[in-house]
């Protein structure tokens, strides 16, 4: 099953060597250095710099856009779904889901988003989608605003420390397998 591993920076590389990604996608703010993980292909990650924030005219912060989101949609369509593809950001509950549900749709567009954001609901009690990337992303794959009412139907997550990676299915799992 074709899945996508979200996770706080802290946990890159062990999530990536767990699950054995080889494809990464970072949401990271400008100012924040870190390593990609040797398991990760240099040319298979993709780094867009982003702050976590739902609306532009934030002083020096880089809010989320089109750009970021077109990327992502790009990105996905070209990974080899044979291995998890893994997605970060900071604390891995705002950026990392929101950019998760966007490469699970952008794949699956047949897919239901209510149900969809229910699983994500279900692997992360911690996942609160960034809303601006969320908005983006239903305009850009023509969701009709299905998938901004599904995220905020699941509300907000319960706060997180930034130590709660989740692997979230791209088609709904087959009744008996967990």
């Amino acid at each position: 099953m074709t899945m996508i591993v979200v996770a706080p920076l802290a946990r890159i590389a062990e999530m990536a060597v767990r699950h054995g990604a080889r494809e990464m996608i970072s949401l990271m703010a400008k100012e924040h250095a870190f390593h990609r993980p040797g398991v990760i292909q240099a040319h298979r990650h993709l780094l867009l710099n982003m702050n976590d924030i739902a609306f532009k005219g934030t002083g020096n912060l880089m809010a989320p856009d089109e750009t970021h989101v077109r990327e992502i949609i790009d990105f996905v369509r070209d990974w080899d779904q044979r291995a998890p593809l893994l997605i970060h950001c900071w604390m891995g509950v705002s950026r990392s889901p929101a950019a998760a549900l966007i490469a699970a749709l952008s794949l699956s567009p047949e897919q239901d988003d209510g149900a969809l954001v229910r699983r994500l609901r279900t692997a992360s009690a911690y996942a609160t989608p960034n809303t601006r990337l969320v908005q983006i992303g239903d305009d850009m794959l023509g969701r009709g605003g299905r998938l901004v009412d599904s995220v905020r139907a699941i509300g907000r997550g319960a706060d997180a420390d930034g130590n709660a990676p989740f692997t979230l299915n791209l088609e709904e799992p087959t009744a008996g397998t967990f």
